[in-house]
């Protein structure tokens, strides 16, 4: 029964009863993580010709970021947030954006030094977080949603090759989007470092909360 338990439950219905880890927005969540191996074989596949599979490789990063918007959407208004969902959400966003950019230096579109910088931002964090979840919340804030946000801009920009359409021009607005999530990047991870290190500290008298989402935003 002890074994089960985590699986019964609601997993699509409104109520006040625990949800299934099975529920609609944490098979969502898998679901993403598993499609992100098929992303990173379309764009193998197009072998730098900027054919049919790079476009859809690019449509498919799209639909991998944009679920992450449906599944919180779901689990908050449907109260559907599970402890397994507060997990396995934020580990699914890096593993698609983190797919995003290395693949990008793969490609040699973008420098190998851009991609490590941002991969240790978001996993050191990550980590961070997983470690002292049980003893303290440090608040989601603005420069993490900015990083986010500007995140998944610039890596659906880089991948779909607008320029071939619409002029070199592009390049430039890739390159202005790129810089823009680089420096939110490092400055959103900064600011989660100031606010860890106030917490440890005791500069914050009240603990912190953050939103009654699926997920933080880091």
């Amino acid at each position: 029964m002890s074994i089960l338990g985590p699986w019964r439950g609601r997993v699509w219905a409104k109520g006040e009863s625990p949800a299934s880890v099975a529920s609609v927005p944490n098979l969502i969540s898998v679901f993403r993580i598993l499609l992100t191996p098929v992303f990173v074989i379309v764009l193998l596949a197009d072998d730098g010709r900027l054919g049919a599979e790079r476009i859809i490789a690019a449509v498919l990063f799209v639909v991998l970021i944009a679920t992450d918007f449906v599944d919180g959407q779901i689990a908050r208004r449907r109260n559907l947030v599970t402890d397994f969902g507060k997990l396995i959400d934020p580990i699914a966003d890096k593993i698609i954006t983190g797919a995003g950019f290395v693949m990008l230096s793969v490609l040699g579109e973008l420098p190998w030094i851009v991609t490590i910088i941002i991969l240790l931002r978001e996993w050191g964090i990550t980590l961070h977080r997983l470690i002292v979840s049980e003893r303290t919340v440090i608040a989601a804030a603005w420069s993490g949603k900015a990083k986010t946000f500007a995140q998944a801009i610039a890596v659906p920009l880089a991948l779909m090759p607008l320029w071939l359409w619409l002029g070199d021009w592009v390049h430039a607005v890739n390159t202005i989007a790129m810089t823009a999530a680089l420096l939110l990047t490092l400055w959103s991870g900064i600011d989660y470092v100031w606010q860890a290190v106030r917490q440890r500290g005791g500069a914050v008298d009240a603990p912190s909360t953050v939103e009654p989402k699926h997920r933080s935003t880091e």
